[in-house]
């Protein structure tokens, strides 16, 4: 022990790298599937569509011409499209291995938030507050499970660190060149991200305040270049006009916005306040404001992104993640200096103790987290059989909202019906068959154990070669989840084989 923490002494930086490389290596052997619907559907199975020569939600002109901009960027996902198409080359197709190797390489990603953080924490404060902002980048106990995933919000986070240290580190001399890498890394968050715009378009402001005209003239040309090379020049090739899919976008959600999630404006704010831990996050944001006019280029950012996504309708949780880290940073910073200045400071170890308590039991039981696990190993297990049928049937006949199958993990994309109560449920269901509209399935999946027998009787009076194949249970923290808000439907789904088109061995 004394030994560790010599060398912790002496290399600060690096051991807290070292322990934040150890949760996120857990993260991405251990955490498989997925956390949210965006991170699976709109970047992996969207990009493993494109490598089996299909276009799963339509992306891309059609042949009949009436295909439109859907309004997400190519850029992450594209990524993903090559990552794939190498894997192929390679020979590496099962499914499972090929998202372990990608948890790995965002895991590697996620550490320059770590390394920028330490910097610009360091930049403002001392070792001491730089390695308390360090720890948290490293070992808060959302982040390895956040770092893993296809999650655009956490992704882009690194090009935005990165790109804010190189403007810190440039605030003396002004250099060109630093400014304009500063701009392209914030012109590649916008292309993974657009609402990072929010983030490094008020970094820039706050720079026009402090009269430094040049460089933020670099910085938006950097910034330029690399949204007109990915999104305009890739739009353009697809599309035939430049950033169809940023106009696609704005469309939508000036439109959709309420068809979402809605909640009250204070949502975000009661959000950070619970998942930064009490009593640790009222220190944050005690901090946060006390350092507001200082590290007024990360505050007026991080108020900026608060303020909007308050404002805007459609309020998910994982839209807030982007700013974390810079809250850390500056609420760190600040709360230490307030720290400094009270006489009694037991309540504040005391509160320190009680937040590493509950954040080591928590990063140490997410970072093994399988999420979405039975839909996830559903697909899994029809993979064995992908060579033999070429479409499924879901029955959630209770349910308005489908929890989509993730076909990357069949290794294919089939068709599928889905028998809901908003699409008509059984009625609609034999009418399809009766008119010849629906193939022949090779399995049902059941979501759910309500009322499973009778349900199994519905779907057998049109197809009686069904039999009981495997009950595929979710992971742990999708019945936690479940438990806490039923809303989070991750519940048992039973596999049924139709034998008129698998038949016994």
């Amino acid at each position: 022990m004394k030994t560790i923490l010599t060398y912790y002494e002496k290399h600060p930086l690096r051991t807290i790298l070292y322990v934040g490389l150890f949760f996120r290596l857990i993260a991405a052997f251990f955490s498989r599937g997925y956390g949210w619907s965006d991170d699976q559907f709109l970047v992996v199975e969207v990009a493993g569509s494109w490598v089996n020569h299909a276009d799963y939600f339509h992306w891309l002109p059609s042949a009949d011409g009436s295909a439109v901009p859907q309004g997400f960027s190519f850029f992450y996902p594209g990524l993903h499209y090559l990552l794939f198409e190498l894997f192929k080359w390679m020979g590496i197709s099962n499914p499972q291995t090929e998202m372990t190797i990608v948890r790995l390489l965002h895991a590697f990603w996620s550490m320059l938030t770590i390394v920028f953080g330490y910097k610009i924490a360091l930049r403002f404060s001392n070792v001491k507050t730089a390695n308390l902002a360090g720890w948290l980048l490293a070992t808060f106990w959302i982040f390895p499970f956040l770092s893993v995933r296809n999650l655009v919000e956490f992704v882009s986070i690194p090009f935005l660190m990165w790109g804010l240290w190189l403007i810190l580190k440039n605030e003396k001399s002004g250099k060109a060149t630093l400014a304009f890498w500063a701009g392209f890394l914030f012109g590649l968050a916008f292309d993974t991200r657009y609402q990072t715009a929010l983030v490094s378009g008020t970094i820039g402001l706050v720079m026009l305040y402090e009269k430094r005209w040049k460089e933020v003239l670099w910085i938006t040309l950097g910034g330029l270049l690399a949204v007109l090379m990915i999104q305009g020049a890739v739009d353009y090739a697809v599309w035939g006009k430049p950033f169809a899919q940023v106009y696609g976008y704005v469309a939508y959600n000036a439109t959709h916005a309420g068809e979402y999630t809605v909640g009250p404006w204070y949502l975000f704010i009661i959000f950070l306040l619970g998942i930064i831990i009490p009593p640790i996050s009222l220190f944050i944001f005690a901090g946060f404001f006390k350092e507001w006019k200082r590290m007024a280029i990360i505050f007026f950012p991080v108020l900026v992104f608060i303020l909007f996504h308050s404002y805007y309708p459609n309020k998910q949780e994982r839209f807030i993640v982007t700013i974390i880290p810079l809250l850390f940073i500056i609420g760190v910073v600040g709360w230490q200096i307030i720290a400094e200045g009270l006489q009694d400071r037991k309540w504040i170890k005391i509160s320190w103790i009680f937040f590493w308590i509950v954040n080591t039991i928590l990063v140490s039981a997410v970072s093994f987290t399988y999420s979405k696990k039975a839909r996830v190993e559903s697909m899994v297990y029809l993979s064995q059989y992908a060579n033999r049928f070429n479409s499924f049937v879901i029955d959630d006949v209770s349910k308005n909202v489908l929890g989509f199958p993730p076909q990357f993990y069949l290794g294919k994309h089939a068709d599928y019906y889905a028998i809901m109560q908003n699409n008509g449920g059984y009625r609609s269901f034999y009418n399809e068959v009766k008119n010849h509209k629906l193939k022949e399935p090779g399995f049902v999946l059941f979501y759910h154990e309500d009322n499973i027998d009778s349900r199994v009787d519905s779907v057998k009076k049109v197809y009686p070669g069904l039999v009981f194949e495997k009950k595929i249970e979710p992971g742990n923290i999708d019945k936690i989840l479940y438990w806490l808000n039923p809303i989070n439907d991750n519940q048992n789904i039973y596999i049924y084989r139709n034998k008129a088109v698998i038949k016994d061995e």
